[in-house]
């Protein structure tokens, strides 16, 4: 029972180590092996294609609230000069006078065709911002535990590389199946969260 509790936690420390040093290589920038990271082109892909999404989301909401407030300002600034030349139009009784105060009423009518555009924009950043705010964000997570799946499988396939290394041919069958239980666990961990996409 003891030797069985030891060797649970060696096993957990070389499984942290491994993992740990996975890390480091990530975070460092060092080369990984080129087989596993053309065995990820796959999904790098797709991760490409949700960090653009991500992008454009937060690039779509920042400029239909931009356009609202500048939207807002146009038609404030239109229907004060609409208002103003009606005033000065009233004033002078003169042709000049009614092109004034006709030109007024066009720009205050104007202007309430551009406040008009505020609620199908106001709208629209209303459902942007909930999409961010649910599926982008939910998938943010679903891919940071596909990150943390992929760091631990690396992990493991670094320690496989240097037990391997280690190892005589005899024992060349028990490798084959740890690499293929850890495939499996890791093909499974990632079709678990490829079907949540």
């Amino acid at each position: 029972m003891v030797r069985g509790q030891d060797s649970s936690v060696v096993n957990k420390v070389q499984q942290t180590y491994w993992k740990t040093k996975q890390v480091l290589i990530r975070a460092t920038g060092k080369r990984e092996d080129e087989y596993v990271v053309a065995s990820d082109a796959v999904i790098d892909a797709k991760l490409e294609v949700f960090r653009s999404v991500q992008r454009t989301c937060l690039d779509l909401v920042k400029v239909a609230e931009m356009y609202q407030h500048r939207l807002f300002a146009v038609a404030q600034a239109e229907h004060e000069m609409g208002r103003f030349l009606k005033i000065k139009g009233k004033e002078d009784k003169t042709k000049a006078g009614q092109m004034m105060e006709a030109t007024g009423r066009a720009l205050c009518n104007s202007s309430q065709h551009r406040l008009s555009l505020g609620h199908p924009l106001a709208r629209l950043h209303q459902d942007v911002e909930t999409f961010q705010c649910r599926a982008v964000e939910d998938m943010w997570q679903t891919v940071q535990r596909m990150e943390a799946a992929r760091t631990e499988y690396r992990g493991a396939l670094l320690w496989m590389k240097n037990i391997s290394q280690e190892l005589d041919p005899d024992t060349y069958k028990q490798l084959e199946k740890f690499r293929k239980v850890c495939l499996l666990k890791y093909m499974k961990n990632l079709f678990v969260l490829l079907l949540y996409q």
